[in-house]
């Protein structure tokens, strides 16, 4: 079993790499440095939007991302508002690609 990273550190790397690329993304909501879980919502500029959050999957015996949600922008955002209630730790950072570029298996 690998060590986990911390999620602080985590968001700052993911940040960096989507600079790296050209991609706009922010923190909309800070969660614990430490343990939080982190969701991230990928805009596609058209008003649709998809929301990811990672799971642990048995079959491959891994951590992956699945998607949350996904639909118009304001039913994503609600479903996050759902989840944030749900847990309070949580990340929440906001990438805007119209190409659907989120680098999360990279």
């Amino acid at each position: 079993m690998s060590a986990r990273i911390a999620s602080g550190i985590w968001v700052a790397a993911y940040l960096r790499r989507l600079q790296i690329e050209g991609i706009p993304a922010y923190v909309i909501t800070r969660g614990d440095d430490t343990a939080g879980e982190v969701l991230v919502k990928l805009a596609l500029m058209d008003g649709t939007a998809r929301a990811y959050l990672r799971e642990y999957d048995l079959i491959q015996d891994a951590r992956i991302w699945r998607v949350l949600v996904e639909g118009s922008e304001t039913e994503v955002d609600a479903a996050i508002a759902r989840q944030r209630r749900f847990d309070p730790d949580l990340w929440v950072v906001e990438v805007e690609d119209a190409r659907g570029r989120a680098f999360l298996d990279a």
